[in-house]
């Protein structure tokens, strides 16, 4: 269930009606009556949610899911466990999508209500300056200082002694104590994750939260998107530059450093002790193991082992790399002097 600071249940809501906002066809309508609460991921369900099923990767969760029901093609709706409901559809990941928004809906600020609410709890010595909004059941430590300008969204909790810039976004996020985040950041804003469906491309609900622990800085225009049923968790004394981007569900260990422009997708799993120059990109679902090193503009294809330093675009070790510059050098140096008639560039 997605955490209820932050989003608001609407349901419990029945099968039947969940095919019919979902536009699946329920396989056995003798089940229409199983009433949901919640859209899970099918490793994490139980007889109150619904998942889906969209990819053959994932099979050994859908063979033991204790989800009440599934979105899920014809063609695969054999292979979901006996007592899951089929919900079949073309689109399974869309479906789950238009469920997840009947099921659930962001708390936001009333309209009508105080900038500063009065069921917001704002420890003593909180510094609050011009401009700033702080949702319902927010909780704020003291020592803390919050800049201009900076929105503070319903239920999000930070710790004692942080240091908030100017004009920051924070939603649906836990936050430690001793946290730094600088001006124009945002955090917990939704992740990147798009459905495929014949009525167009739909935005996928982004249900988890973001956490970042003790002794974290967050750089300047740096975002940070909240998990998509998971969380995107920071580890302590992490350290973030400006302008990088941290994409949902992403978990980063303790004592790594991110350098300016640094952009993390989906999924991405960091051990402790990473370092990332800048501009470096990692693709989805990998993992950088700890002491792993990423240099300046190399984008990471591939997981990386423990200690190694990788570069280039696809990254590779860096003796390979190096193997590589210098192979590729030598053969330019060569095309030359056979072109100049044995002379090289540089030759007396």
């Amino acid at each position: 269930m997605p955490d209820i600071r932050f989003f608001q249940a609407l349901g419990p809501v029945s099968l039947a009606e969940l095919a019919a906002v979902a536009g699946a066809v329920l396989e056995d309508p003798d089940l229409g009556g199983r009433m949901i609460d919640s859209v899970s991921p099918l490793n994490a369900a139980d007889s109150t949610t619904v998942g889906y099923f969209g990819d053959k990767r994932y099979l050994p969760d859908l063979a033991t899911t204790r989800a009440a029901g599934c979105f899920i093609r014809a063609d695969l709706a054999g292979r979901a466990p006996q007592g899951c409901a089929r919900l079949i559809t073309n689109e399974p990941q869309a479906a789950y999508a238009r469920a997840a928004n009947r099921l659930h809906q962001p708390i936001l600020h009333p309209a009508d209500a105080p900038a500063i609410h009065p069921d917001s709890v704002l420890e003593p010595g909180v510094r609050i300056g011009h401009g700033v909004v702080i949702g319902q059941g927010a909780r704020i430590g003291s020592g803390t200082d919050i800049g201009a300008n900076t929105v503070i969204g319903p239920g999000v909790a930070i710790g004692r002694n942080c240091r908030i810039g100017a004009n920051v976004t924070i939603s649906v996020s836990l936050i430690g104590d001793r946290v730094y985040i600088l001006s124009n950041a945002a955090i917990g804003q939704a992740g990147f994750g798009v459905a495929v469906s014949n009525g167009g491309a739909m935005d996928l609900p982004q249900l988890g939260r973001v956490i970042l622990q003790d002794d974290v800085t967050v750089g300047a225009c740096t975002c940070i998107d909240r998990g998509a049923y998971g969380d995107t968790v920071i580890g302590q004394f992490t350290k973030i530059d400006n302008l990088v981007q941290i994409a949902h569900n992403v978990v980063i260990g303790r004592n790594c450093a991110l350098a300016a422009q640094t952009g993390l997708s989906g999924s991405v799993i960091v051990g402790d002790g990473v370092q990332f120059g800048g501009k470096a990109g990692v693709g989805d679902h990998l993992v950088l193991h700890d002491g792993a090193r990423l240099a300046a503009g190399a984008l990471a294809m591939r997981d990386i082992p423990p200690g190694e330093t990788w570069c280039g675009v696809p990254a590779r070790p860096i003796r390979r790399f190096m193997r590589e510059l210098s192979w590729v050098s030598q053969a330019i140096d060569r095309e030359k002097k056979v072109k100049g008639g044995g002379r090289v560039d540089g030759d007396g």
